[in-house]
């Protein structure tokens, strides 16, 4: 063979070798899986996020309005010997609801407090009619301790007449260790070791049935000057329950999560037995809820504390310092973690993150800034649908590898064939150009574009990169290539028995072109984008063909019917074949 004609063959390989499309693959299914998204009401400040989104292995969420439908309620008023529900208050019941009421901040509208908590309260109060006022001489608020997570209470001084109450409320750890009395049959009484306990089982009662539990006392003081030094020796009046319903759909949620490896973490401010109940729900009641708490977390060391991590289920009283330690835990121990959160105290943790995700709509600026994702409806089906695209994406860049990777196989494969049975390259250089252009960027585009099935998300969350790459990568490029090869090299031996070699170039360039637009058009099922992107690559194709000039600029000849029945029927035989094959074969 003449040196020239193995130089072009060497052109030709390096043509076909090179995938076009590759460096826009990418990028391109993570702006279309970003705009996905925003349908679903989630909002993608960086579309780098979605490729992150799909390795997410750890799931850190908040129980209330992500688990919970977010609507706190006063459920049960407990005044220390008898619990009973909000409509049925009894003169001991309203006193201890009227002292939360004082123990909260005032604010002319529900949505000016900050906290689901307050609302709560100042809500409850007023279906029950209860008011803050301890008498005729009625009730002025004076000074105020807003709540904080490391103080656990919130804490308000105001005149009542002539007297000065301080009212708390808060968590019933904090403030029963501050209780010094209590009441009991109808006068106060010391708080014993006894005591003690029988009131720590009430509150214990009241978590395990679901309730968020808030402790309330008092105590006169002789000035208005509100300190962490004042709330001490506290007379305790009782406790409140409010109630979060769980959302009907947080269970077969979490289960799917589960079910694909993900590892879901409640983080609550809750007590651990209400923490625990609510997961106990979730989880379908095994009974195999793991719970520790922000006290046990500090109490572990760093080797601890990954040892235990990989088991937990709930974390509850759980401070912001506390998640971000338990974030960088996760990352030692080589997962994946996404975060969400709503407050400013949770911006740390939410940067952290591998993704970090905020609450849109109870979530602050702060916590919205140092969000990858904003979920706008702050429910967990809105998150799940994110790592769902985020894994689909892995499936659709798969899709899309195998059609550039293998299709160039193939053609490298039927171009290595044919060089050795006739000593030149049945294509050339031009044909292979065109071929790359027809199958490599469109096809291949429209099916990174491609949108998930949305009826598939259990079986979307089992993708992503160590699922969608490796074996399985391995093995659609191996069918694709030889499928390829298969309708290429069979339809250009049929044309060389019934024609010249530039008619039998063409039928095999038609044959190429066809089988890997065909398995295009398999992997795209009914995406309509796909479909359009498959339809004009061989509408374009046959064009070039056909048209006299065009068709000798590329090497070609116009095909009668019998050189594009070759062609065709090679492609669509090679195409079903190559599907067959894909379908017996192990994953």
């Amino acid at each position: 063979v003449p040196l020239r004609s193995s130089l072009g063959a060497a052109v030709n390989l390096a043509v076909a070798s090179v995938p076009e499309g590759l460096p826009f693959l990418v990028n391109a299914a993570q702006l279309a899986a970003a705009r996905r998204l925003a349908e679903h009401g989630a909002m993608v400040r960086n579309p780098r996020t979605i490729e992150a989104l799909g390795r997410v292995d750890v799931l850190c969420f908040d129980k209330t309005g992500t688990l919970t439908e977010g609507r706190l309620s006063v459920n049960m008023v407990d005044d220390g010997e008898r619990a009973v529900r909000a409509t049925e208050l009894a003169a001991p019941q309203r006193a201890v609801l009227a002292a939360a009421v004082r123990a909260t901040p005032r604010a002319e509208r529900l949505e000016d407090l900050p906290h689901h908590t307050d609302r709560a309260i100042v809500e409850g109060a007023r279906r029950a009619d209860v008011a803050p006022s301890t008498g005729a001489s009625g009730w002025q608020k004076a000074e105020s301790m807003p709540f904080e997570p490391s103080r656990g209470y919130h804490a308000t001084v105001g005149r009542s007449g002539k007297r000065t109450i301080l009212s708390v409320k808060g968590a019933p750890e904090v403030i029963l260790p501050r209780a010094t009395r209590y009441r009991h049959n109808g006068s106060e009484e010391a708080i014993d070791a006894k005591a003690r306990k029988r009131l720590e089982r009430r509150v214990e009662r009241l978590a395990k049935s679901g309730h968020r539990v808030l402790a309330v006392a008092e105590r006169e003081v002789s000035t208005v000057d509100a300190s962490d030094e004042a709330v001490a020796e506290l007379s305790l009046l009782g406790f409140v329950g409010l109630a979060d319903p769980v959302r009907d759909s947080a269970a077969p949620a979490t289960a799917a999560l589960r079910d694909a490896g993900v590892q879901t973490v409640m983080i609550t401010g809750d007590h651990p037995a209400t923490g625990e109940a609510v997961a106990d729900e979730v989880n379908g009641g095994d009974g195999e809820t793991t719970v520790i708490t922000g006290a046990e977390i500090d109490d572990l060391d760093d080797a601890g504390l990954e040892r235990v991590l990989p088991e937990v289920d709930v974390i509850a009283r759980c401070s912001p310092a506390q998640k971000v330690r338990i974030i960088q835990a996760y990352q030692r121990l080589g997962r994946v973690v996404a975060m969400t959160g709503d407050g400013a105290n949770d911006a740390p943790a939410i940067r952290l993150a591998d993704v970090g995700i905020a609450l849109g709509r109870r979530g602050t600026p702060a916590a919205r800034a140092a969000a990858d994702l904003v979920v706008t409806d702050d429910r967990l089906e809105t998150i799940i649908a994110a790592l769902v695209e985020g894994r689909a994406m892995w499936a659709s860049v798969r899709e899309a590898l195998g059609i550039l990777l293998g299709g160039n196989l193939g053609e490298i494969a039927f171009t290595v064939l044919g060089a050795i049975l006739t000593g030149r390259s049945p294509l050339g250089a031009r044909q292979l150009l065109l071929m790359n252009l027809l199958t490599d960027l469109a096809p291949a585009l429209a099916i990174a574009l491609s949108r998930p099935d949305r009826e598939a998300t259990p079986e979307l969350l089992h993708e992503g990169p160590s699922a969608s790459l490796g074996k399985a990568l391995n093995r659609d490029i191996a069918i694709r290539a030889g499928t390829t090869t298969l309708g290429a090299t069979t339809a250009w031996t049929l044309a060389r028995l019934t024609g010249r070699s530039r008619r039998a170039s063409t039928v095999a360039l038609a044959a190429l072109v066809g089988t890997q637009l065909g398995q295009t058009l398999i992997a795209g099922g009914r995406d309509r984008t796909v479909l359009l992107a498959g339809l004009g690559s061989a509408a374009l194709l046959a064009g070039v063909i056909q048209t006299p000039g065009v068709s000798q600029f590329f090497g070609c000849t116009p095909l009668g019917p019998i050189g594009w029945s070759i062609a065709l029927g090679s492609a669509g035989a090679a195409s079903l074949a190559g599907l067959a094959f894909g379908q017996r074969a192990p994953d």
